[in-house]
């Protein structure tokens, strides 16, 4: 019972001190008077700290930006203010499209690095991207000359950059401040697929920091880097054009540093053989000055650059502001993209002058753009190209031969004459020309058709280093079309021939040494030496051997899709000839139609007359002189 009792009284107990603290707590509670005011000096307490940290972290910045801005000030005057934004750090932004991937640096307002994306460059299995800028190769510079006396220079100077989008445009605006309403503002717009974009330069509110006075002074310079296989080659090719005076054009020489001057200039361009850059502008610059450094005088050694190209033009004011429409060209120095923009950049290209590159640009470019297209691969396409040329010039041939023939079969005739009238020089001319005519031959008939080939010859020549699409285009042992078919490397240098040895021009000189001892051999034979004159069959006994050798050396370094183009050339050439010589023109044929034809009258020609009456007017004054002797 006690235990019970105890067990209770310490349960009541224990309910009573549990309701007292219950009590204690309640009574002692604020209202909701109490509650609210301390709420409401919590909230103003928390305010109070808030607004004193803030009011220092304030008077703490003035301080710094105000020394910094002096500093700024001091370098820059008004454009210091451009050296204390968020901007003034060497950060990029990229812009980039299907084709084309361009980095543009704070620092300058201009690109850092141009990406031509779906190309490498020329090392095998590499996966490096073609870039025409990169690691600071590339600079664009304008001379501020600024109303307190200072030179400031735009590449060295911060810009603040904006971009946006306009439709599928990407735009980047970028502003070198001296001022929140007082800039120089460059705007890059890229288009979808484009490998051209816009740029524009202008200023605002300018016209009491800068002296608009006189031109600015842009500066654009290019360390072009090495893209391709052969660097001798491409340097060979890699050249400074420019077009002046409402479509001139004109280059830098490339073999060699030089420089060079123009007015009115229209657009300048970087060409680095298979790929350019490219500045155009709308309002010509009024003068321009341009200069090309060769960087290439050991290949074994500069490897890595190939010229550097600097070009300077004047920016000028325009009711003190600046505002220049222009644009930039990164990608494939290709005939078809660049003949597309309709603004005479198909010059660029180095298809030769006058008929050379009427026949590039009008028939052959065409023609071989069809065959490709075929899908048949490109080395196929040269070949089904060579064979195209080879019949279509096949009369011409022809036509040379058929010559060939006919004064070989004169020859012994010839010799008679110049055997019976060797003291008289005169009758001896005489007696051939009428030799000639009644046989119906014409001795210069065998040299109109070689100077009708010449044409073709050169334009083929220039055509195939401008082919982008046989860049790293592959055929047989060749890797690369468009450079160098290397079937051995050597542990030395031969002096203008190289530290390999090319397969396509051997194939290429074992043609031509056939080919030519088809016909320099006849025509050597058909044509007999005249008196005073060097003996021209010897001089072509020695050429049939010269030739092929200085092909060999010319060619070892060469894109390899030309040499392939004059070994199949040369090997349809002897094909053809071979069939006009056994199946179509026969000597005994060609000696009874000249016989036949010694019979027949025939009226002299206005030419053969006036020939005829020249000799004999000479002959008569020669025999008066002597006769006065």
């Amino acid at each position: 019972m006690e235990e019970k009792k105890l067990d209770l009284n310490s349960i009541i107990g224990f309910v009573l001190i549990s309701g007292i603290l219950i009590w204690m707590l309640y009574s002692n509670a604020p209202t909701p008077e109490e509650q609210k005011e301390k709420e409401k000096k919590e909230q103003l307490d928390k305010q109070a700290k808030e607004v004193k940290t803030e009011n220092s972290t304030v008077a703490a910045t003035p301080v710094a930006d105000s020394t910094k801005n002096a500093a700024a000030q001091a370098q820059l005057g008004s454009f210091g203010y451009s050296a204390t934004l968020p901007s003034a750090t060497d950060a990029v932004t990229e812009i980039k499209n299907e084709v084309l991937s361009l980095k543009i640096s704070n620092k300058g307002g201009y690109i850092v690095d141009a990406t031509v994306l779906g190309f490498d460059q020329f090392e095998k299995n590499s996966k490096k991207a073609v870039q025409i800028i990169k690691d600071k190769n590339a600079s664009l510079d304008i001379a501020l000359n600024t109303t307190d006396n200072r030179t400031l220079h735009t590449k060295d100077m911060y810009f603040e950059p904006k971009l946006t989008t306009e439709g599928k445009n990407q735009v980047l605006t970028l502003q070198l401040k001296a001022g929140p309403d007082q800039f120089l503002e460059y705007r890059y717009v890229l288009k979808p697929n484009e490998y051209m974009l816009d740029f524009a330069i202008r200023s605002q509110g300018l016209e009491k920091v800068v002296n608009t006075s006189k031109p600015l002074d842009l500066e654009w310079q290019l360390k072009s880097y090495r893209n391709e296989k052969s660097v001798s080659y491409e340097n060979r090719y890699t050249e400074l054009v420019f077009e002046y005076e409402d479509g001139k054009d004109d280059y830098l020489n490339a073999a060699k540093d030089s420089e060079d001057e123009a007015n009115d200039v229209s657009y300048i361009a970087f060409k680095q053989h298979l790929f350019t850059s490219i500045l155009l502008t709308d309002t010509k610059f009024k003068t321009a000055k341009f200069k090309s450094d060769n960087l290439v005088d050991d290949e074994k050694v500069d490897t890595v650059f190939t010229k550097n190209f600097t070009a300077q033009v004047p920016l000028e004011f325009k009711n003190g502001a600046l505002n220049y429409n222009m644009n930039w060209y990164y990608g494939p120095a290709k005939y078809e993209i660049l003949n597309d923009y309709d603004r005479n950049l198909d010059e660029i290209m180095p298809l030769g002058w006058g008929i050379f590159g009427w026949i590039n640009r009008y028939i052959f470019i065409p023609v071989f753009g069809f065959i490709s297209a075929l899908g048949i691969g490109y080395g196929m396409a040269i070949i089904l190209f060579t064979i195209l040329v080879r019949i279509v010039m096949s009369p011409v041939t022809y036509k040379s031969y058929l010559s060939q023939a006919k004064m070989k079969v004169l020859r012994p005739e010839i010799a008679e004459l110049n055997e019976k009238f060797k003291d008289n020089p005169m009758k001896k001319q005489q007696e051939t020309m009428k030799l000639y005519s009644k046989a119906g031959v014409n001795p210069m008939a065998g040299c109109l058709p070689a100077l009708m080939q010449l044409p073709v010859f050169y334009a083929l020549f220039q055509l195939f280093p401008s082919l982008f699409d046989l860049r790293q285009k592959s055929f047989l042992w060749a890797d690369d079309l468009s450079s160098y078919d290397s079937i051995l490397q050597l542990p030395f240098t031969i002096p203008f021939y190289g530290n390999h040895v090319s397969l396509f021009p051997i194939l290429a000189s074992i043609a031509i040494f056939f080919y030519m001892k088809m016909t320099t051999g006849d025509q050597a034979m058909s044509a007999p030496p005249q008196e005073g004159m060097p003996d021209m069959g010897k001089i072509m006994k020695i050429m049939i051997y010269l030739s092929p050798i200085m092909m060999l050396f010319f060619f070892n370094s060469n894109g390899s899709g030309l040499s392939l183009y004059y070994f199949i050339s040369n090997l349809i050439t002897i094909g053809i000839m071979l069939v006009i010589k056994n199946y179509i023109v026969k000597e005994d044929k060609i000696h009874a139609q000249i016989q036949e034809n010694k019979t027949k009258e025939k009226k002299e020609s206005k030419f053969q007359r006036k020939m005829r009456e020249m000799m004999e007017q000479a002959e008569a004054q020669k025999a008066a002189q002597q006769k006065k002797k």
